[in-house]
């Protein structure tokens, strides 16, 4: 199963989500998160990452991010933009099929978790859960939905900072459940 964790604003903890087993790493450009990272700091922690492990840049519109996605492996938005590596994030059922992968988010960024709609199973071979996913019940999302991936930010979370044994604990709850 496909685990990214988002939300990454530092090198370390990009060398701590390779460690782990994770398959991708998120950078926040929305200026009103609280993870935002500057675009010029977010391509060196891309630069950082090349190579090791998969890269997402996120932002609610393309726009936001188009200046910097080509140093990114997958643009991450809530919008389905025209580009070939589009994670469409949404907690709507989308309208056409242009994306890479699908981000359902049921807590709209908020990161407390939600309900997961029946459509979600459409969509299960691209299909990437996120909103309030922790160690505790990630394990039911997966066994429920069976999605190809999994998206862990706040779950994750000491103090504002992502936590190695947090990480740690998330990933293995995944690689635990993720036999069907």
């Amino acid at each position: 199963m496909f685990v990214k964790v988002c939300g990454v604003s530092d090198k370390e903890t990009i060398d701590k989500a390779i460690e782990l087993g994770y398959d991708a790493v998120g950078v926040v450009l929305y200026p009103p998160s609280k993870r935002y990272v500057p675009d010029a700091e977010a391509v060196k922690l891309a630069e950082h990452a090349k190579g090791r492990v998969s890269t997402f840049v996120v932002s609610v519109l393309y726009t936001e991010v188009m200046k910097v996605a080509g140093y990114f492996d997958y643009v991450q938005v809530f919008e389905n933009a025209p580009v070939p590596n589009l994670v469409y994030a949404t907690a709507e059922k989308p309208e056409g099929s242009k994306f890479q992968y699908l981000l359902y988010d049921a807590s709209r960024g908020s990161g407390k978790f939600g309900e997961f709609p029946a459509w979600l199973t459409e969509y299960r071979e691209r299909l990437i859960v996120a909103g309030g996913l922790n160690s505790v019940n990630v394990a039911k999302v997966i066994n429920d939905l069976r999605p190809f991936g999994v998206d862990v930010s706040s779950g994750v979370e000491k103090g504002g900072k992502k936590d190695y044994d947090m990480m740690k604990d998330f990933i293995e709850s995944v690689r635990d459940n993720d036999e069907f």
